[in-house]
C-alpha cells in the first residue's frame, strides 16, 4: 500500500531521539513517518539520532561498499566514510507492507570533494519487532556516490 506520494523535501520537525514504534500495532502512516524521520536526521547530520533507529545488529547495503554490519560500522560510515558532505532528500513515494518499507526519491547535495550530485534513489527497510531498522538496502539511478 502506498502511504506517501509527496514531492516535498523532507523537512526537519523531529527531535533527535527515536520514539518506539511497534510494527505489529502501528499504522502504515506511523511506519512511514518513522522512515521519514530517518531522512530528516540524515539531512540534518544527526548521526546519534539516526543510529537510534537501527538495531544493534542492523545491516546496511549500498553500492560501492561492503555491507555495513551493526551500529558501530553504520556510525563509522555516516561520520567519516560517506562521500556526501551535505544534501537533502525529496521523498517521492513510500510503500509500507507490514515490516517492509520501500522508498523512492531524489537526492541533491554536495560531495566531500565539493562537486554537486543530483540522483534518484530507492531504499528498502526491514523493521524488527521493536520497530528498529534491521536491514536497509540502497540503490542509485546513477554512478555510485
Amino acid at each position: 500500500m502506498t502511504v506517501s506520494g509527496s514531492h516535498a523535501p523532507v523537512t526537519s520537525s523531529a527531535t533527535s531521539s527515536a520514539t518506539q514504534l511497534r510494527p505489529a500495532s502501528a499504522s502504515r502512516e506511523q511506519v512511514a513517518e518513522h522512515v521519514r524521520r530517518y531522512y530528516r536526521m540524515v539531512d540534518d547530520n544527526d548521526i546519534a539520532g539516526l543510529l537510534e533507529l537501527f538495531s544493534e545488529s542492523a545491516e546496511y547495503a549500498r553500492p560501492g561498499y561492503d555491507v555495513l554490519s551493526g551500529r558501530q560500522e553504520i556510525h563509522a560510515f555516516y561520520s567519516g566514510t560517506r562521500v556526501i558532505a551535505q544534501g537533502r532528500h525529496t521523498l517521492r513515494r513510500i510503500v509500507v507492507e507490514g515490516r517492509e518499507v520501500a522508498v523512492h526519491g531524489n537526492f541533491h547535495g554536495i560531495l566531500r570533494d565539493g562537486s554537486e550530485v543530483a540522483l534518484r534513489f530507492a531504499d528498502f527497510f526491514r523493521l524488527d519487532d521493536s520497530g528498529l531498522f534491521r536491514r536497509r538496502d540502497t540503490f542509485f539511478f546513477s554512478p555510485m556516490v
